[in-house]
């Protein structure tokens, strides 16, 4: 993608279901849990840059013990550094031959248990500080009632939440999302503890042993049911309760992704199936994905279980997980993105009137590289049908030698662009520091006939714009290609994200900004009031009877004619070749990623209520030049 976004979290669980001495034995080390750890992170930090935490939870700790233990970064460097740290305390926590001993560790090292909490951040919104890293800590001197929550989530009713806990009498310290949840979770957690304790008490049980029995009786499944019944988003959230138990939920459309693995020794859940893969050598097959309105619940005892918490609505997973946000090396989402460009193919050589001589082809960023070699698949494909044609109107009797000039036609493709190391942009103003970043990338001299070649060139998706037309576009010009063409094998992204997309506002969109552009030149502004009147009639109406209303405008044209605007608005004023801009179609991205159908941010059709609320709001906000966030 040349556009930056930050996008989904990333989470890590895993639960040893054997005790310490066994990894010991069979991996040499007690500290198997924790290396796991680390390496499911380090296979996923795509997933978040900003930040990073890991909670570790002991069992059955003596009163007076330490058992809930967090270590968090932030920073790209947040892994290492967290996994620096924990391994200092670890190696102070005793002499070299105490720390080689798992009793030892269980008792007097920190971040030695069995239950470990990892996450991994983006932050879409807000700073960037320690203090916005997960885990989140609820805690209490009550061992069940302790919470430790991390997620991969954005809820679009945040404000709904926080007021239903005001109901309840609470004060919350923070309207954000993990903190209303947290809270949420929490205040039914407490709940639950409660019921259980007067329970027992009746049953004549002391409070010290109902305690230690709180963790057979405490009910996660109600727990879950209660805190999530009124939550519009997506998300995937995992959580550990202070006794042992712990959990992790998935939203009722599947918009977020989760993956698990189980076997006698351990429990394994993550944001991506790679990572499983690759930190515990297990097979694709073996690998479980979460279902849609799930949970999957580790009890103390070390029973494991997935079972539904909330009816499943229309399955619609985030496709952009697919195109670009999720590591290629899963066997699924390479071969989705292949064929993601293996249907351009036909689009893309109807624009290039079918010269397959004269026409380069090329990617970039690096993220774009599978897209590129399903693309020259299915050009490849169209030329061996375009030899058989030529061969045929050669006759009976061909002249081989015309028959080895018409075989030697293959695609061109180069790698035409390079992408340099971070350039330090120590200027400050706006003029000088946008020719610096026009300089970000560097191409390949020698590879494009002056004034002759065409030059397609894929990218992932095409957000803003803003890198295509200061930096892209200018440095391929350079190449002095006739034509230039930019092919998206996403469609045009016209709509807001609220479910974990740092994509919240319509003006941002250079498909938005081109649907305005042609709406004022074919005289039909009026159209905007129009809708926008429609919009605030409806702003406080509830969730469930709104309408997105932005579709009527994007109506108006073809998906053709924005992408001809759009390749006008990015095109800067200083370059020789012509520009054109392509777009994958909405069907053929359902046709390469068919169980992945979450599309909203293309289409417009949002899977939750509160998708359309927060369409709305993006709306308005951008009808009276306001800002600020959309939900």
């Amino acid at each position: 993608m040349s556009d930056p976004i930050k996008h989904e979290c990333g989470i890590a669980m895993i639960r040893l279901l054997k005790p310490l001495s066994f990894y010991q034995q069979k991996y040499g080390s007690a500290l198997y849990g924790l290396k796991k750890m680390y390496l499911l992170m380090e296979k996923q930090h795509n997933r978040g840059q900003d930040g990073a935490g890991v909670g570790v939870i002991k069992f059955d700790p003596e009163p007076g013990e330490a058992f809930i233990f967090r270590q968090r970064a932030n920073g790209s460097g947040a892994i290492a550094e967290i996994f620096d740290k924990v391994s200092d305390k670890i190696d102070k926590s005793g002499t070299k031959e105490q720390i080689k001993n798992p009793d030892y560790l269980k008792k007097h090292a920190p971040f030695v248990g069995e239950l470990y909490l990892g996450h991994l951040r983006y932050g879409t919104h807000g700073g960037n500080s320690k203090d916005l890293c997960h885990p989140f800590i609820r805690g209490n001197n009550w061992m069940s009632r302790n919470l430790m929550l991390a997620g991969n989530f954005n809820l679009t009713n945040v404000d709904e939440l926080f007021e239903l806990l005001i109901e309840l009498g609470q004060h919350p310290r923070e309207k954000a999302d993990t903190v209303t949840m947290l809270e949420k979770m929490g205040h039914f957690l407490d709940e639950e503890v409660q019921r259980n304790f007067t329970r027992l008490k009746l049953e004549g049980h002391s409070n010290r042993d109902i305690s230690n029995l709180m963790c057979a009786h405490v009910n996660v499944e109600t727990i879950l049911r209660r805190s999530l019944r009124d939550a519009d988003g997506g998300y995937v959230m995992a959580g550990i309760i202070g006794h042992g138990d712990a959990f992790v939920v998935r939203d009722p459309n599947g918009i977020r992704p989760c993956y698990y693995y189980q076997n006698d020794e351990i429990l394994v859940v993550t944001s991506e199936k790679p990572a499983i893969m690759t930190g515990f050598n297990i097979a694709h097959r073996d690998i479980k994905e979460l279902g849609p309105g799930n949970a999957l619940i580790a009890r103390k005892n070390g029973q494991i279980k997935e079972v539904n918490i909330i009816p499943p609505g229309e399955r619609k997973s985030c496709s952009f997980e697919r195109i670009y946000f999720s590591r290629g090396n899963d066997r699924e989402i390479y071969k989705e993105r292949k064929m993601l460009g293996y249907l351009l193919a036909d689009k893309i050589m109807k624009a290039v009137n079918y010269d397959f001589k004269d026409t380069v082809f090329s990617y970039i960023p690096n993220t774009a590289a599978v897209a590129f070699y399903g693309m020259i698949d299915g050009i490849s494909e169209l030329l061996d049908n375009w030899k058989v044609e030529e061969i045929r109107k050669l006759g009976y009797d061909p002249d081989p030698l015309q028959i080895k000039k018409i075989l030697s036609v293959h695609p061109r493709r180069e790698r035409v662009a390079v992408k340099d190391a971070k350039l330090r942009t120590f200027i400050t103003d706006d003029e000088h520091r946008e020719d610096m970043v026009a300089h970000v990338y560097d191409v390949t001299y020698g590879v494009v006939n002056n004034q002759v070649d065409t030059l397609v060139v894929i990218d992932d998706s095409i957000v803003r714009g803003t890198t295509l037309k200061s930096s892209i576009l200018r440095i391929l010009d350079r190449l002095h290609p006739k034509k230039i063409i930019i092919v998206s094998s996403s469609p045009q992204i016209r709509y807001p994200d609220c479910y974990g997309i740092d994509m919240s506002r319509m003006n941002d969109f250079v498909a938005f900004r081109a649907m305005v552009s042609l709406l004022k030149s074919n005289r039909k502004e009026s159209l905007l009031n129009e809708v926008y009147h429609k919009c605030k009639a409806q702003a406080n109406l509830p969730k469930e009877v709104m309408i997105n209303y932005v579709k009527d405008l994007y109506s108006c044209f073809t998906d053709d004619q924005i992408s001809k605007r759009i390749a006008e608005i990015v095109t800067p004023d200083d370059i020789l070749a012509e520009v054109d801009v392509l777009y994958q179609s909405i069907h053929n991205l359902h046709e390469a990623c068919p169980n992945h159908l979450g599309d909203w941010y293309f289409s417009g059709d949002y899977p939750t209520p509160g998708g359309n609320k927060v369409v709305n709001n993006a709306f308005i906000n951008y009808m009276e030049g306001n800002t600020a966030r959309a939900y």
